[in-house]
């Protein structure tokens, strides 16, 4: 199992115990005003346990891989790297408490370089561009944006799409 440790943080792969954390991330998530530009999450208790271990069940598979971001005890965030046909599509999710900390930043790239030391050169990530926080960090981690697309994961009141503008970043190394 890879577990990768930085100044501040230990990085592993989600194991089936993650799952109230991973639940109360989501909780919190669920809460943002960002919660809108992704896809919804499903927190129902059992829910939230059968696709932790879906994602434990992986963690010997290299296609799609989930860390677990840890400051000391607690589990604050994770990381998912899914394989593309070139490089790695990357997403994550912090806990509010620890938003604006550099956590993520420092979880995200020593993953990238880990990723690196392996051969990978290229990697992806989506956000929207109203998500400034998130739009941030990836350029701060040398993400360039290559494309938008018009995104919806919600309706309005009368059905209709509510629409926003992503982002697609990449990153080659």
């Amino acid at each position: 199992m890879d577990v990768i440790r930085t100044e501040r943080l230990t990085l592993r792969r989600i194991i089936d115990a993650d799952c109230e954390s991973i639940r109360e991330i989501w909780l919190d998530f669920g809460r943002s005003e960002c919660a809108m530009y992704d896809i919804p999450h499903d927190t129902d208790a059992d829910s939230v346990r059968r696709r932790i271990e879906r994602w434990a069940s992986m963690s010997e598979s290299m296609k799609h891989i989930f860390f677990a971001v840890c400051l000391g005890d607690a589990l604050i965030g994770y990381v998912a790297f899914n394989a593309r046909d070139v490089g790695y599509e990357i997403g994550y999710c912090f806990h509010s408490a620890y938003h604006k900390q550099g956590y993520a930043k420092e979880s995200v790239s020593a993953l990238i370089k880990h990723f690196a030391r392996m051969g990978v050169t290229r990697f992806s990530a989506g956000t929207a561009l109203a998500n400034t926080s998130s739009v941030n960090l990836l350029k701060s981690l040398g993400f360039k944006l290559t494309d938008t697309e018009k995104v919806s994961f919600y309706k309005d009141t009368n059905g209709q799409d509510i629409v926003f503008d992503g982002g697609v970043f990449e990153l080659n190394v």
